[in-house]
């Protein structure tokens, strides 16, 4: 029969691993991952609002039109147009289009202290909403790679700035945005996959967020192509 100090001991070792996995975890969680290298082009911007000028005029003379954004096009776009925690809001209307940032917000959200770091940066309240998750966002970056879309954010969990990392499939379906998620890290420390899609379904399951995800009436479809965001309108 073994001694009562066996049993002790075992005690102590899954005391103090247990503790040390929690201080790496946190540890991972706590350092930012580096953001993806996006080419600065200053006339991007320009370019992005050029096409989708030119997009609606074709639709408004019956012809067929798409937007095709390179990363810097689109990541140009996103910093004009997005409502970030650290911007100031702008009254200058721009032309709204559907962008693959809008799946990665959902999965940032200031909700209550969790046990689980990663958990709880990416479950937090259920009635929480977009609107709700992009207050917190600071920045997001947009990389392209094939036919992923790769999102980096940068947001503010409890006064603490944390990175997000979302890989994925960015489609429509039945006039939604529908992202499947394959790869992410919460900081340094990856996520696995069925905790991102756990979120992303959690998030879809409110009608009011699967509205936010809702496309303009004349947008047809939305994908990654070969290291673009395209944008189909009927």
């Amino acid at each position: 029969m073994p001694e009562p100090g066996i049993y002790k001991k075992l005690y102590q070792i899954v005391k103090w691993s247990t503790l040390a996995a929690l201080v790496v975890t946190l540890v991972l969680v706590l350092r930012k991952s580096p953001a993806p290298n996006i080419p600065y082009d200053a006339n991007a911007g320009a370019r992005a609002e050029h096409k989708f000028q030119a997009a609606d005029q074709a639709k408004a003379a019956g012809q067929p039109s798409q937007v095709q954004l390179d990363r810097s096009e689109l990541n140009s776009y996103l910093a004009q147009n997005l409502q970030l925690e650290s911007q100031p809001a702008t009254s200058a209307a721009a032309p709204q289009a559907p962008s693959s940032s809008s799946v990665q917000f959902p999965a940032v959200s200031a909700g209550a202290p969790n046990a689980d770091p990663a958990a709880a940066a990416l479950s937090g309240s259920d009635q929480a909403t977009l609107d709700q998750v992009q207050s917190t966002v600071k920045d997001v970056k947009i990389d392209m790679d094939g036919d992923l879309v790769k999102a980096y954010v940068i947001f503010d969990y409890h006064g603490k700035d944390l990175s997000l990392e979302l890989d994925g499939h960015l489609t429509s379906d039945n006039g939604y945005i529908k992202f499947e998620p394959v790869a992410g890290k919460l900081g340094s420390l990856p996520l696995p996959q069925s905790t991102l899609q756990a979120a992303v379904d959690k998030m879809m399951a409110s009608p009011e967020n699967r509205e936010k995800l809702k496309l303009p009436a004349d947008i047809s479809d939305i994908q990654i192509q070969d290291g673009q965001a395209v944008v189909k309108y009927k």
